[in-house]
């Protein structure tokens, strides 16, 4: 199974980096979430948003993640690919250098990458959406735009690449990415537990 790195902050969405993470070692996949400034053990805050018919969504504090491995001692080329949730702690990921360039090995050796929500205010700023079709969080149109990216309503998948627009987007952005790693789930008959 393929070794994958997640890339974690405060305050990053709760369900983005939960789910995720549950789900890709549940299939057999091994997930390292690490963090700038954090490390092996240690926790980043999470957010819930959630869209309750207000203009834009509703924050509020989610669980604490603990990370299990640290950003500085981790080399992105012994990972087969990387994860990129959202919520707010894109906004700031994307001013560590360390960050962009881990970000940029993955695309520069074609590694499968998923990225949901804001986390592609991570790939803007890494200057990798220049001729990918993409999707993000919707307000972020403009900054895939600019950043070269032709934009999509709808999770997308373009080569490596796997986006969606926020954690509704869960089942279709997993199965895409799960795809691209050419993961394989067996949904042989079910076993009857033994009385």
């Amino acid at each position: 199974m393929s070794e994958i790195l997640l890339l974690a902050g405060d305050f990053v969405e709760d369900y983005e980096i939960m789910v995720p993470f549950q789900a890709l070692e549940m299939v057999g996949h091994d997930v390292d979430a690490v963090c700038p400034e954090r490390g092996e053990g240690e926790t980043v805050k999470t957010a819930v948003h959630d869209f309750r018919g207000d203009q834009t969504y509703l924050e509020t504090r989610g669980h604490d993640f603990e990370l299990n491995a640290a950003l500085d001692d981790v080399d992105p080329a012994e990972y087969d690919a990387l994860v990129v949730p959202g919520g707010r702690a894109p906004e700031y990921l994307r001013t560590y250098d360390e960050i962009l360039d881990v970000t940029r090995h993955f695309f520069e050796e074609e590694k499968p990458v998923a990225a949901l929500c804001h986390g592609l205010q991570i790939l803007a700023a890494a200057d990798v959406l220049d001729g990918r079709t993409c999707t993000a969080y919707p307000a972020l149109q403009s900054e895939v735009e600019i950043a070269g990216g032709e934009w999509a309503d709808s999770v997308t998948r373009d080569g490596n690449l796997v986006t969606g627009q926020a954690w509704p987007d869960h089942p279709e952005w997993l199965a895409e990415f799960l795809d691209v790693l050419g993961t394989e789930i067996d949904h042989g008959e079910p076993v009857a537990a033994d009385d």
